[in-house]
């Protein structure tokens, strides 16, 4: 999904830097790791499933809220204020499941968080599409982002097992995406680094 390159005529502060891939691996990191808890851990409890998904959710926060710099935005900017939220709001639900253990909570709070990130990465991407070495990257994150926050409020019923399965199919398949992304990134930033 990533471009290989930074476009030219890319505008003023949009050039990602060369350690750019650090963070976004990072991000696929703990998507990969959420996701294989869920997937390997058959019959978790609802405390299971606010430690899993808490902490999923802060690291994913945090870890887009450092990758802002990297990606050469300024905090002040309005992509940079959209990104910030989103991080924000992921992280803030995180620890609202991390505190709260219930379906419930799991249900409506990890939706909200996932669905509000998810709308602003979309329209980051979207604003950014062309531009930005991460636009189309944010771009099928926000959408899996709204996927997830769409079905996880039909699950509340189904318990912890069902909940857990919905928010690990989400971060199972953004986590490949920000693996591929980072790779990508890591590889050009090799290769430019070899350039005169």
């Amino acid at each position: 999904m990533t471009q290989p390159s930074t476009p030219a005529g890319a505008a003023p502060g949009t050039a990602p830097r060369n350690d750019l891939w650090k963070p976004v691996l990072l991000r696929s990191a703990a998507a990969l790791a959420f996701g294989a808890v869920t997937v390997f851990w058959t019959s978790p409890s609802v405390e299971v499933m606010g430690w899993a998904g808490g902490l999923y959710l802060l690291a994913t926060g945090v870890v887009s809220l450092r990758a802002i710099p990297a990606a050469g935005i300024a905090q002040k900017s309005a992509p940079g204020k959209m990104l910030s939220f989103a991080g924000a709001s992921s992280a803030g639900a995180g620890v609202v499941v991390l505190l709260l253990h219930s379906d419930l909570v799991f249900g409506v709070i990890a939706a909200l968080g996932l669905g509000v990130a998810g709308v602003l990465e979309l329209a980051c991407g979207l604003r950014h599409r062309g531009r930005h070495v991460l636009a189309r990257d944010w771009i099928a994150s926000g959408i899996i982002g709204i996927g997830t926050a769409v079905l996880l409020p039909f699950f509340i019923n189904l318990g912890a097992h069902a909940l857990l399965g919905v928010a690990g199919g989400g971060a199972i398949i953004s986590g490949v995406l920000w693996v591929l992304s980072g790779l990508t990134l890591r590889h050009d930033a090799r290769g430019g680094a070899g350039k005169p």
